[in-house]
């Protein structure tokens, strides 16, 4: 059987593998850095920090393909002690309930929105300016960005709807941090024969069928295709080891400015050491801003949600992610518009900004399933054709 080869052992490369493999083919993954993982890595311990605010979506298909297989659990739901401990920043206040402009906005999850307008637009007329800006400023943290009122407002409104869905919410943490899950994803794919090579860097596409899981950044350099770009987001991240607070929130969403606050050890008290709490804060980048400006406004949401923060840390961690953070799709534009799977040539694409449907790492996923359907399906032409 003709060789598939994955360059990129992230997410969307373990799990092109995995799904080739299932096929039986003969399947070889190149991975450029010592370690697997891309984005789905997590710091070593006593801290295991996911590489930003990372869940995964119990509602959606990603988790089910990954749970059947064992590769998703352990993971925690949220209980009722962390519902109690959610916060919202509204008007430079801290609140423990939705202001009025989102529960507005909650009550019209009913309506559609249009792909060619932006969500500003549309929502001015069919929600008010408060409530638009308050799904907006919830929706940072899904999309990384600090005006998602410029964005197709079909592309927020379906996001706000989904992580808005009635009922106990689907967010699921993974226990020991996404690196864990990456573990188990290598060991499903080398119990299926999978060869894996880490620390090896692919400067141009082998022969035969062949799947690019990397970022559109690495991806274009490797293909030599000025195509392969999209809007992404821009965030700056802050992640804190603290003496442990009662009084510390489980979140803090922050409407007034984009940001977000968790504590990440609440649910799962592996990530940091007996009597200390993992917090995972990001802020979307304004135009022109920096990170040390972003993290000085995470700082000011710290002070909000966490007492006495700064007199308790114990482990820091600053990051910018810029251009790594998935698609975001303009006014006119949906996920069908994103670079295609097929390039061509027997190449073909995965990744979380590629044409594929789902929320954040979703679309990697999605687009590697796909992928792989696809590279086991020319293979078989292949031998029908000798």
């Amino acid at each position: 059987m003709t060789q598939i080869t994955i360059i990129g052992g992230g997410l969307a490369g373990l799990t092109a593998a995995i799904a080739c493999a299932e096929e039986g083919a003969d399947v070889l993954l190149h991975e450029a850095h010592r370690t697997l993982g891309g984005r789905a890595r997590s710091t070593a311990e006593p801290y295991v920090a996911n590489d930003g605010t990372h869940v995964l979506y119990s509602d959606g298909a990603p988790f089910r393909w990954l749970d059947r297989r064992g590769l998703a659990g352990p993971c925690r739901s949220l209980t009722l002690k962390e519902f109690r401990k959610f916060r919202v920043r509204y008007d430079s206040r801290l609140l423990a309930r939705p202001p009025r402009p989102l529960v507005r906005a909650l009550l019209k999850r009913g309506l559609d929105a249009p792909v060619h307008e932006s969500f500003a637009s549309w929502g001015q007329r069919h929600l008010g300016e408060e409530a638009t800006n308050a799904v907006a400023g919830l929706l940072g943290v899904v999309t990384y960005e600090a005006d998602p009122g410029r964005l197709s407002a079909k592309f927020v409104w379906d996001r706000f709807r989904r992580v808005s869905r009635p009922g106990f919410p689907s967010p699921r943490y993974v226990v020991g941090g996404w690196g864990r899950m990456i573990g188990r994803m290598a060991a499903r794919a080398r119990d299926l024969g999978v060869t894996i090579e880490t620390g090896s860097r692919v400067t141009e596409p082998p022969s035969g069928p062949v799947i690019v899981a990397t970022g559109l950044d690495a991806a274009r350099t490797l293909l030599g295709d000025p195509a392969l770009t999209w809007e992404s987001g821009r965030s700056a991240l802050l992640d804190l080891g603290l003496t442990r607070d009662p009084a510390d929130a489980f979140v803090v969403s922050d409407l007034d400015e984009g940001g977000f606050l968790e504590r990440y050890s609440s649910p799962d008290p592996t990530l940091a050491p007996e009597n200390e709490s993992l917090i995972q804060l990001q802020m979307p980048l304004r135009p022109g801003e920096g990170k040390n400006e972003g993290i000085a406004r995470l700082e000011r949401l710290a002070d909000l949600g966490l007492p006495r923060w700064r007199d308790r840390v114990t482990w820091r961690r600053e990051a910018l992610a810029s251009g790594r953070t998935g698609a975001l799709d303009l006014p006119g534009l949906t996920w069908r518009d994103r670079p295609a799977i097929d390039r061509g040539d027997g190449v073909r694409l995965a990744g979380d900004s590629v044409a594929a449907p789902g929320l954040l790492s979703e679309v990697a996923v999605n687009s590697a399933l796909e992928a792989a359907r696809r590279a086991v399906a020319s293979i078989g032409k292949t031998r029908q054709m000798k």
